[in-house]
């Protein structure tokens, strides 16, 4: 391959093989029948590049040496096809937040296509804001900077997380105004409209099985199913009823690991609708999502969800099984056996729990997880989080300088032992003396179950700072490379590129962005929660 965007090798399976649309008006309408409609971008008018993920690029084997930011802006704007590619947006339905909300579908997303990468397999380069389709609805299906910036950081920081994540290839001004109430206070304005090219194997979503099963359309279900296995699963083998229960199983596993990655670098995600869930377990459609600052397991970044907490950070897991359960009952309209769905919730929640203990115990340095005694370390931990603010993030970076095995550790007074953890307090005057004596006696049983195991400090230090992150891409931070992107300062886009992608090393001169957020962030809009329109 040369390397260039011409030399890109496109292989449309989804619009090949599945039902389309035979209506190609753009117009917000239902569109039974159909996997998808045929749909153009919306040609941007001085379309600039603000930053491109050269891992991504490389990735699709795409030579950032030969291709220009011109050519990049071009195509990944949408104001130019490549020859081969044939523009889709999906069909699919979901539930929000709780309740059955019918047609959905890609209001905002246009694929371009599917590509080969450099290993065979096949990606998906969907643009997100690049204008309307028949599933935009009321909304115009564009995308403003500020939105932009915010998913395009997060999917790259995810991936380098070690998180399951779709990905991003690029972020590009359109030099179009886009009108949003960023507040949904009823004061619009004009902001600068943006796209993002998103990049993954498949952007399925359980909804896509959802909406045919709700419609008693078996057929469209049937060869979406067929589809997705022969496709995104061809190790399970032919679609078979075995295949068929094999394949839910893996998708309930998968989507138990990702939630449990989610819960050991504390993200938010914000919007769990089963529209935005991925059949690959992959972290899809970033919106108001946020990671946990101060420990508070209620959280949710989303003011629409301020008052049910429906998405909030502890509910997670809960969700996913419910969402699976949803997944569940649109498969059993097409096979009619319930009890192989049955049993694969049921391996959701054991993934879960085996995953889950397996991550606290590599977070808090143990060689392993003990049942019998870690779960009451763990129970005792959520408490002494929430005793005082607490940073999540900088707590558990502190923790494995907490010496355990060390010359002395069993000495250390109690000030001595939080001193490691000084960091990770909002608010230092919270730490009254119970307080204190708290923390110094989980701090205490810590030690006693570390040293059981009798891996050295230095070597339990290393091991924990492996799967506890220093630098995760805290609102405030994006916010403030929003405030400069708008001012056509991408200096700090790209800075924060470069520094997520080493998220658990110590990066010498880049700890402000290792900084528990200010106080001045606690209110600002875009610093803490945000809307759907953020």
């Amino acid at each position: 391959m040369s390397g260039t965007l011409e030399s890109l090798v496109i292989d449309n399976r989804f619009t090949r093989d599945l039902p389309a649309d035979p209506d190609t008006s753009v117009g917000p309408r239902q569109v039974p029948g159909a996997s998808f409609s045929r749909v153009k971008p919306k040609t941007a008018s001085d379309p600039h590049v603000v930053a491109v993920s050269d891992e991504v690029a490389e990735l699709l084997g795409i030579d950032r040496n030969l291709v220009s930011d011109g050519a990049i802006a071009e195509v990944f704007s949408g104001n130019r096809l490549l020859s081969g590619m044939d523009p889709f947006a999906m069909n699919y339905g979901g539930h929000q937040f709780g309740s059955w909300a019918g047609q959905l579908g890609d209001g905002r997303a246009i694929a371009l296509g599917e590509v080969l990468d450099v290993d065979g397999g096949h990606q998906t380069l969907q643009l997100k804001g690049a204008g309307p389709t028949p599933y935009s609805r009321t909304a115009d299906g564009l995308a403003v900077l500020r939105s932009s910036v915010r998913e395009f950081l997060c999917s790259e920081a995810m991936h380098h997380l070690g998180v399951p994540t779709t990905r991003a290839l690029s972020l590009v001004t359109t030099g179009d105004k886009v009108m949003r109430d960023m507040l949904y206070d009823g004061h619009p304005g004009l902001e600068l409209g943006a796209v993002v090219s998103r990049v993954a194997p498949s952007f399925t979503r359980f909804g896509n099985f959802q909406l045919p099963a709700v419609r008693g359309e078996l057929d469209v279900l049937r060869r979406m199913v067929d589809y997705t296995i022969r496709n995104d699963f061809p190790h399970l083998g032919e679609p078979s009823p075995e295949t068929e229960d094999a394949w839910f199983a893996e998708v309930a596993t998968r989507t138990a690991e990702m939630i449990v990655h989610w819960m050991r670098v504390g993200f938010v995600h914000g919007v769990m609708n089963t529209d935005n869930m991925s059949i690959l377990g992959l972290t899809i459609d970033y919106g108001p999502y946020g990671w946990l600052e101060d420990y508070d397991p209620d959280w949710t970044p989303n003011t629409t969800d301020a008052g049910a907490k429906r998405y909030r950070y502890g509910y997670q897991p809960a969700i996913a099984h419910w969402n699976l359960a949803q997944l569940a009952n649109a498969i059993y309209t097409l096979t009619d056996r319930k009890e192989p769905l049955e049993a694969a919730l049921e391996t959701y929640a054991n993934t879960f729990e085996s995953g889950y203990n397996a991550m606290m115990a590599a977070k808090l340095g143990f060689a392993g997880h003990e049942p019998d005694g870690d779960l009451g370390i763990h129970a005792e931990l959520t408490k002494v989080l929430r005793a005082a603010e607490t940073d999540m993030t900088l707590f558990y970076r502190g923790l494995a300088n907490v010496p355990a095995t060390a010359s002395g550790a069993l000495e250390a007074s109690d000030d001595t032992l939080l001193m490691p953890l000084a960091d990770a307090y909002y608010q230092p005057e919270q730490l009254t003396q119970d307080v204190r004596a708290q923390v110094a006696g989980w701090l205490r049983s810590w030690q006693a179950r570390v040293r059981r195991d009798g891996t050295p400090d230095a070597v339990r230090a290393e091991r924990m700072n492996e799967v506890n992150p220093k630098y995760v891409l805290r609102n405030y931070l994006a916010q403030l490379a929003i405030d400069k992107a708008t001012d056509d300062d991408n200096s700090m886009v790209v800075e924060l590129l470069d520094v997520l992608r080493r998220p658990y090393t110590d990066q010498p001169g880049k700890d402000e962005f290792a900084a528990k957020r200010p106080d001045w962030a606690r209110s600002r809009p875009g610093c803490s929660m945000l809307s759907c329109s953020s």
